[in-house]
């Protein structure tokens, strides 16, 4: 039996590849896009405790950017699915949540070593053939983020077992962090891998049994990550992978006696819907369900008169544009003074006027396809709509095509109005909305920001005036859950900048911080003493 306590590995964020021309990465990488791309269509089943189960109804995956591609099928489950994965989390949960921790976070560190490893290409490749992202947007979030998340997890996770109570002479005190008392439902989004791998993962880590539905245009790079779990030791039966539709898998789970926790990324309004089902169902549980969102947002770049026209046009083309502008992060929303906005608009134009578009396979293209014919035809509407408003001009992009693939220009679109529909709604693509506002009117404008939109997840203020630094920080407060001082407003890194926002962007629990792992345990406080009384008498109690 063991006796110790272990300390485990420092946690270092993973170094970032460059994939430079000639590189051995570069040529590695793309040499097994091709293979994938080119191999014979794979078919993916639901990971069901030991079962890899299929149905009769196949649905298709085909890369965004050339969408008559068939690249493979994932197959669709049914209520039934949805009950015996439950009965396989609830199964393995005794065995899984009484193995030692130590155990439990070796799995997860070998996962980051195979990612680092013989993983990493096709972890990647799947990210770029199936999400269309390019090598340097697939390298940052599906090898380098979901490692972080795996090794910074597990060191935090050491840490918070090792946070224990003061105790007084002839008194112990002691704090046990055991896992929640049912099972997780997990959602993930399809716009990071990093994110659908650590949703089931951080909540595993900490003892608890999982059912997994991904999104279904991320199915691809979800089967790797299932191989990523096995090929690292995690028994089955602790995350079950299944594919079904939401309501057909909200039908069942948020029922269950044994739901214990949800934790969810992706839209405002199904989050919110989620937890009013959650609400109206809680006579059936036994515990309170943790809920855990991160949600939609309508970041923005707020730029002061003292700032540097190519800095911030860079802030923007870059914090708008990288991956399509799919990030939950994404800047969509600029405020920019009068008194130099001639020079950023012409650095920006230029910029974005020489992104090059296509497939991820040629490194050369910045710009690739939206995810789906859904998002598409959603992100060109509001391309017309501000084609058809005269208060709105758009200054750069506006095209679209989906004949081949689903390309959309990166559109940079100018308003007079700072409540126009672009500049408050979420859009969630490759569209930036940008309002001129007076020099000498920063302070009024930084109250516009704030009541503009229902969303708080990110924001960044640009300016050489500290002053001016000082004022955006403490009045947007509220309006960011990820504040960013002369930079762009995407680009949190694990162990660095711990993310989440709130109001509408959700629970702001900051995936990669020990709060978070907090929300997947539930604490016991012991209290022994040594010598105790024999008798109840108080000394106060005396003549």
């Amino acid at each position: 039996m063991s006796n110790a306590f272990y300390s485990v590995p420092t946690a270092v964020n993973e170094p970032i590849k460059s994939y430079a021309p000639g590189s051995p990465e570069r040529i590695a990488l793309l040499s097994v896009y091709k293979e994938m791309y080119a191999q014979k269509p794979i078919d993916i089943p639901m990971y069901i405790g030991s079962e890899k189960v299929r149905t009769s109804q196949k649905i298709a995956m085909a890369p965004p950017h050339d969408h008559k591609h068939v690249i493979g099928h994932f197959n669709r489950g049914d209520t039934g699915h949805v009950e015996k994965a439950i009965q396989s989390a609830l199964e393995a949960k005794d065995a899984w949540s009484s193995l030692p921790w130590e155990h439990r976070a070796s799995i997860f560190m070998k996962a980051a070593e195979l990612l680092a490893g013989p993983f990493r290409d096709r972890m990647n490749a799947a990210t770029m053939l199936a999400q269309s992202k390019n090598v340097m947007q697939a390298e940052i979030d599906a090898a380098c983020e979901m490692i972080d998340f795996f090794r910074f997890n597990v060191y935090l996770m050491q840490e918070m077992y090792s946070n224990q109570p003061d105790s007084q002479p002839g008194i112990w005190n002691r704090m046990e962090y055991r896992p929640l008392e049912g099972f997780v439902f997990a959602i993930s989004p399809f716009n990071f891998t990093s994110i659908a791998a650590n949703l089931p993962a951080v909540a595993a880590m900490m003892g608890n049994t999982c059912v997994w539905k991904p999104s279904e245009t991320q199915m691809y790079s979800a089967q790797v990550i299932m191989d990523l779990f096995h090929a690292a030791g995690l028994p089955e039966g602790v995350i079950n992978l299944i594919s079904v539709e939401g309501p057909v898998a909200g039908d069942v789970i948020f029922k269950h006696k044994e739901f214990a926790a949800l934790h969810f990324t992706g839209s405002t309004s199904v989050f919110q819907q989620l937890w009013k089902k959650i609400g109206n169902n809680m006579e059936h549980y036994r515990v309170y369900p943790r809920i855990v969102g991160e949600t939609g947002g309508k970041d923005f770049i707020m730029v002061h008169k003292s700032s540097d026209a190519a800095e911030v046009a860079t802030a923007l083309s870059r914090g708008s544009f990288e991956f399509q502008g799919q990030k939950c992060s994404a800047a969509s929303r600029g405020y920019v003074p009068n008194n130099i906005w001639t020079e950023v608009k012409s650095i920006l134009v230029e910029q974005v006027s020489s992104f090059k578009m296509g497939s991820p396979e040629d490194n050369t293209n910045f710009i690739n396809a939206v995810i789906d014919e859904r998002a598409f035809d959603k992100i060109s509407a509001y391309i017309t709509y501000c084609n058809d408003h005269k208060d709105a001009e758009i200054i750069v992009g506006g095209e679209f095509d989906k004949s081949q693939g689903y390309f959309i220009s990166p559109t940079v679109v100018v308003t007079t109005d700072p409540k126009f529909r672009t500049m408050s709604e979420e859009i969630f693509g490759p569209v930036l909305t940008i309002y001129v506002y007076e020099a000498d009117a920063f302070e009024e404008t930084l109250d516009i920001l704030d009541e503009t939109s229902e969303y708080a997840l990110t924001g960044s203020i640009l300016s050489q005036d500290r002053y001016a630094i000082a004022l955006a920080t403490k009045k947007l407060e509220n309006a960011a859950g990820n504040f960013y001082i002369n930079d762009k407003c995407t680009g949190a890194v694990v162990g660095q900048q711990p993310f989440g926002g709130a109001r509408g962007s959700g629970t702001n629990d900051k995936a990669g911080a020990a709060m978070n792992l907090l929300r997947w345990v539930q604490a016991r406080t012991i209290k022994e003493t040594f010598v105790p009384a024999t008798d109840y008498p108080y000394p106060f109690l005396q003549k």
